[in-house]
C-alpha cells in the first residue's frame, strides 16, 4: 500500500505531500511555537499544537525531505531558544560577533539533529506502511531517547509549570511526561488532513488522542495528593541555600571575598533558626585544595565557622607524574556541624576544552600543544553522601537535566534528598538559568524527593516532590532562603525501570524504518 494513503479514510482524496516551500514555512512556525512554548517564555498551552505544523509537513514526504524539514523545525528553536549562547561566546571566546555566530549556528545546526532524526524514521516507516501517526510517535520517543544533545532539553519542559502533566513523570520520566501533548498535537493535524482530503474528521482518533492530556491530568490530581500526604506525615528538615552571585572573574579574583560572602549569609540564615544543612553554589570555595589534604584543610580553613552541616563546591587538585603534572576535580564537599569532612562527590559530566581536553587523560601529551585547556579529571564515584541518617544524593552543574543520570545516583544508594550545585553565570541574566531550574524540576517528580538547588548567580531553587517551586532567588541578587523539607525515601517505577522501555521503543522504530509492519498489527488496526 502506497505511504500517502495508509492513513486515508475510506473514499477520501489521496493525501499528497506538501511542497517543499510550504513545507518549509510550517517547519519554522512549528519551531518558533516550540521556543513560545518553552521554559523562558513560557507560553506553555502553545505545547498543544507546536508539532501540529510540523506533522502535517512531515505526512507523506520522502525520507530526505523529511529529514530536512525536521531539522529545520530543529534549527529555528535552537536558534531562538539558546540565544544565549552569542553573548556567552562573545565574552567568553575573544572572537568577533560574525564568527560567534557561525559558532552559534554550527552548535544548533548539530541540536537541530533531534528533530531532523524524528522526521528522517517517521518518513521511512511511512513509506514502509506504516501508519503515520504510529511512524511519528515511533519516531518522537527515538529521537528524544537516543539523539546525544550537547545542552540537553526535553519537549516535556514545556509543561513544567503545570504540576498535574508532569506527575508521570515518576514512571517514565521526561518522554512519557511528554507523549500526551504529542497526542494532542496529532489530533489537531488531523483535522488538517480532513479539510484537505475532503473527508469526515475521525472523531473517535481525535477524542481518543484528546484524552490522554485527561488521564495526564487525573492521574496527576490523585498522586499530587497521595505525595502531599506523604511529605505531612515524613521527618521535616531545615536547608539553607546560599547565593553569593560572584562574578566569572571576581570569583578569581578575589577568592576571599566569595568566602566572606558564603559565611555572612550563612550566618543571615541561622540568626533565623538553626539548620539542618546548608548548600553552597558550585565551585564556591575558590582556589584548588589539595587532595590529599582535604579533611584539615577544608576545617582549619573555613568549614569549623559554618556551624552547620554543610555542602559545598571546591577545587581539588592531585599532582600526576606526566605531561599535564597536576589534574583537578570539580568536586561538593560534605562536612558535619563540627566542620568535619564527611564525604565528597565529583562531577562527571565534564565541559570539553574549558574543563577537559578530549583524549587528553589517556594521550596526556596532547597536553603540550593545547595547554590553555582544563585539566579537570571526571569522577567515578554514584554513592549519595552520607551526614549520619541522611543520604544526599549530589549533582554539579548539567548533570541534574539529565535523567538517566540522576537515576543511577539514586540508585547506589537510598537518599533523601536531591542537591544540585551549579554556576550559570557564564550565560548572562538571560532566560537559561530558568530553563536550567525548568528542566531539573522533574527530577524531584521522577523520584519523589525534595530537590535543592544552589547557584551563584541564581535560580537557586527549594523544589517539593511534585516539582512545585517552594522558594527561589531572582537571579544576579545576592541571597541567602531557607525552607522546610521532607526527608524521603522509597522507589518510583521509573527509578526501577529508568528508560528501559523507551529504548524499546527506538528498537521498534528502528525495526519500522526498514520492515513493513506486521500484517496482524494492520489489520488490528483496521478492525479499529
Amino acid at each position: 500500500m502506497p505511504a500517502e494513503t495508509t492513513d486515508n479514510a475510506p473514499g477520501a482524496a489521496a493525501w499528497k505531500p506538501l511542497g517543499a516551500r510550504l513545507s518549509a514555512l510550517l517547519a519554522v512556525g512549528s519551531g518558533a511555537l516550540y521556543f513560545l512554548a518553552f521554559p523562558g517564555v513560557d507560553l506553555w498551552p502553545l505545547a498543544f499544537v507546536a508539532l501540529a505544523p510540523l506533522i502535517v509537513a512531515l505526512r507523506g514526504q520522502p525520507p530526505k525531505r523529511a529529514a530536512w524539514i525536521g531539522w529545520l523545525a530543529g534549527f529555528t528553536m535552537t536558534m531562538l531558544g539558546f540565544y544565549w549562547l552569542l553573548e556567552m561566546l562573545q565574552t567568553f571566546s575573544g572572537f568577533g560577533l560574525p564568527l560567534c555566530i557561525l559558532f552559534m549556528a554550527i552548535l544548533c545546526a548539530y541540536q537541530a539533529g533531534r528533530i531532523a532524526l524524528l522526521g528522517f524514521l517517521a518518513a521511512h516507516a511511512q513509506k514502509k506502511g506504516w501508519p503515520f501517526g504510529l511512524a511519528f510517535g515511533l519516531g518522537f520517543v527515538a529521537s528524544e531517547q537516543v539523539f546525544p544533545l550537547l545542552f540537553p532539553w526535553s519537549y516535556a519542559a514545556t509543561v513544567h509549570q503545570v504540576s498535574v502533566l508532569v506527575q508521570l513523570a515518576e514512571i517514565g520520566g521526561p518522554i512519557l511526561v511528554a507523549l500526551p501533548l504529542v497526542c494532542v498535537n496529532f489530533a489537531v493535524a488531523e483535522v488538517v488532513f480532513a479539510r484537505r482530503e475532503a473527508r469526515a474528521v475521525r472523531r473517535n482518533l481525535v477524542l481518543a488522542l484528546a484524552a490522554a492530556p485527561l488521564v495526564a491530568v487525573v492521574y496527576g490530581s490523585v498522586r499530587i495528593g497521595s505525595v502531599d500526604a506523604r511529605v505531612k506525615d515524613a521527618p521535616k528538615g531545615r536547608v539553607g541555600l546560599v547565593q553569593a552571585n560572584m562574578s566569572l572573574f571576581g570569583k578569581r579574583k578575589d577568592k576571599a571575598e566569595g568566602l566572606r560572602r558564603h559565611l555572612r549569609l550563612t550566618r543571615d540564615l541561622e540568626k533565623e533558626g538553626p539548620l539542618d544543612l546548608v548548600v553552597w553554589s558550585e565551585t564556591s570555595v575558590m582556589g584548588a585544595v589539595r587532595e590529599d589534604a582535604i579533611e584539615s584543610a577544608i576545617p582549619e580553613h573555613f568549614s569549623r565557622e559554618i556551624g552547620a552541616p554543610a555542602l559545598f563546591g571546591s577545587v581539588l587538585v592531585r599532582p600526576v607524574s606526566d605531561e599535564r603534572e597536576y589534574v583537578f576535580y570539580n568536586s561538593a564537599i560534605l562536612t558535619d556541624s563540627a566542620g568535619d569532612v564527611k564525604g565528597r562527590y565529583d562531577k562527571q559530566f565534564l565541559l570539553a576544552f574549558g574543563e577537559y581536553l578530549p583524549f587528553g587523560n589517556t594521550f596526556p601529551v596532547l597536553y603540550l600543544y593545547s595547554p590553555n585547556s582544563g585539566r579537570f579529571t571526571p569522577g567515578n564515584r554514584f554513592e549519595p553522601l552520607a551526614d549520619g541518617p541522611h543520604q544526599i544524593a549530589t549533582f554539579i552543574c548539567y548533570e541534574d537535566i539529565v535523567p538517566s543520570f540522576v537515576n543511577k545516583i539514586v540508585a547506589h544508594g537510598d537518599p533523601d534528598l536531591l542537591a544540585n550545585l551549579t554556576n550559570d553565570a557564564w550565560f548572562g541574566d538571560s532566560t537559561e538559568p530558568w530553563i536550567h531550574l525548568a528542566l531539573a524540576k522533574l527530577r524531584a517528580v521522577e523520584h519523589r524527593r525534595y530537590f535543592v538547588r544552589s547557584t551563584n548567580s541564581g535560580v537557586s531553587a527549594i523544589i517539593d516532590p511534585v516539582g512545585r517551586v517552594v522558594a527561589h532567588t531572582d537571579t544576579f541578587h545576592a541571597r541567602a532562603l531557607a525552607g522546610t523539607v521532607a526527608w524521603l525515601r522509597g522507589k518510583t517505577a521509573y527509578e526501577v525501570l529508568g528508560d528501559a522501555p523507551f529504548w524499546l521503543v527506538a528498537l521498534i522504530a528502528l525495526y519500522a524504518a526498514v520492515r513493513p509492519p506486521p500484517k496482524r498489527l494492520m489489520a488490528g488496526l483496521r478492525a479499529g
